[in-house]
């Protein structure tokens, strides 16, 4: 379903203002088991907090197209719904590598592993 959706929104098979002006990453598709729900967590590249509500709009606004696509080239039981939402997965990734690049942090982790021993070649 991932791999649809990229490239479906790739393509630019959905016409709509908003979604031609940016470039979207699909990062994951979680399915509930029935297969009758799927939720798409997105970021648009390279864009600000407005650009991901006004991405997001233009998502849900065009859902039902996505189904439909998506029950065409995906073969399982049922076509499930889809929403989206945005991935705050990036944020979070940058904020742990802020902290970690802290004087604070860096502080605690340098030379506290012991020293390595590297085997002679003979």
């Amino acid at each position: 379903m991932r791999h649809v959706l990229a490239d479906v929104l790739a393509r630019g098979d959905i016409r709509d203002d908003v979604l031609d002006k940016h470039i979207i990453s699909v990062s994951e598709v979680r399915v509930s088991p029935d297969l009758r729900h799927a939720t798409a967590f997105i970021m648009p590249v390279g864009g600000g907090a407005e650009d991901e509500a006004a991405v997001l709009n233009a998502l849900n606004a065009h859902a039902k197209r996505l189904k439909t696509e998506l029950a065409r080239r995906v073969n399982t039981k049922y076509a499930a719904d889809i929403h989206f939402k945005v991935d705050e997965s990036y944020a979070e990734a940058a904020r742990i590598d802020a902290l970690l690049r802290t004087p604070r942090v860096a502080r605690d982790l340098e030379d506290k592993a012991p020293p390595r021993i590297v085997p002679e070649e003979d």
